[in-house]
């Protein structure tokens, strides 16, 4: 039986111990800078900065988002069980009456508050910047977009998770989801296209490869939140368009829960069945 309670103690700890961790700080930081910067546009006199609307906002920040959050869920949840391997913590916890699953959902829990909390406070200042200018008829895309970034970095943070699970060590567990950020984010995007000139793959192939990638679903979706076509992705976007219609964001929302799920499933699994954590802790 899972504890409800011993999860949410965990999950405190491990909320508390982020929000003190100096690199989480500085991502903060970087994030809700440049989010609150590509809010606002240079005149071409330069004498002042003027808020764009959200739609354009919304637009500049999916990029943001593509780059920065899968880097920052994967990093966090790979160095995180990992590192705790390294330094003991894990064969403390394994020894209070607490069984692996809560162990494992309580640390993922209090990650996400803190990987969340970060990507509330990039948004809401850039929002905050554009309401202040009177630009708030389009807020219901931006709004959208943001809950479109939770589904990624959720997705990005269980993946981190089952590398933090398989690997032995930290620096391992890091390589691995460098290894992930570059393939989803380069090569997921940039080997599909090259691959489909090369061997001219039909549009239909293009797409479905496409959107098994969860950053693809996550521009795709968020282009739709804020304008009614995909015209923007060229003839895969007209495809999509055509083939599913209005039935093309629900796919996208279900693919990215998917992309939470399993890895989340699969890393829990895996950590229930490695009993040899509390002797490699001793030894």
């Amino acid at each position: 039986m899972i504890d409800i309670t011993n999860i949410l103690t965990i999950a405190d700890k491990e909320l508390r111990d982020a929000l003190h961790n100096r690199w989480f700080v500085i991502f903060t930081v970087a994030f809700a800078g440049l989010a609150l910067a590509l809010s606002s546009l240079t005149q071409p006199g330069g004498s002042y900065f003027q808020t764009a609307s959200y739609n354009r906002t919304t637009a500049s920040l999916i990029n943001l988002v593509l780059l920065f959050v899968p880097l920052i869920g994967l990093t966090l949840g790979a160095a995180n069980l990992a590192g705790d391997r390294e330094t003991g913590a894990l064969v403390y916890l394994l020894a209070q009456p607490v069984n692996r699953a809560e162990i494992l959902l309580g640390k993922y829990a209090g990650m996400s508050g803190a990987l969340l909390a970060t990507l509330t406070l990039g948004f809401g200042l850039a929002g905050v910047a554009l309401a202040l200018q009177g630009g708030i008829q389009d807020a219901g895309g931006y709004v959208f977009t943001v809950f479109l970034a939770y589904a990624l970095a959720l997705a990005m943070l269980s993946l981190g998770f089952l590398m933090s699970v398989i690997a032995q060590k930290t620096t391992a567990a890091l390589g691995g989801a460098l290894f992930i950020w570059l393939f989803l984010v380069f090569i997921g995007d940039l080997g599909i296209m090259g691959t489909a000139v090369a061997t001219q793959m039909s549009i239909q192939t293009v797409f479905f490869t496409a959107i098994m990638n969860p950053l693809q679903m996550f521009k795709i979706a968020s282009i739709l939140s804020i304008q009614a076509n995909l015209e923007v992705l060229g003839p895969a976007g007209l495809y999509a368009t055509d083939q599913f219609g209005g039935l093309l964001l629900p796919l996208l929302l279900v693919g990215l829960l998917l992309w939470i799920v399993i890895p989340l499933s699969g890393a829990i699994t895996l950590f229930s069945r490695q009993e040899s954590f509390s002797l490699k802790g001793r030894s």
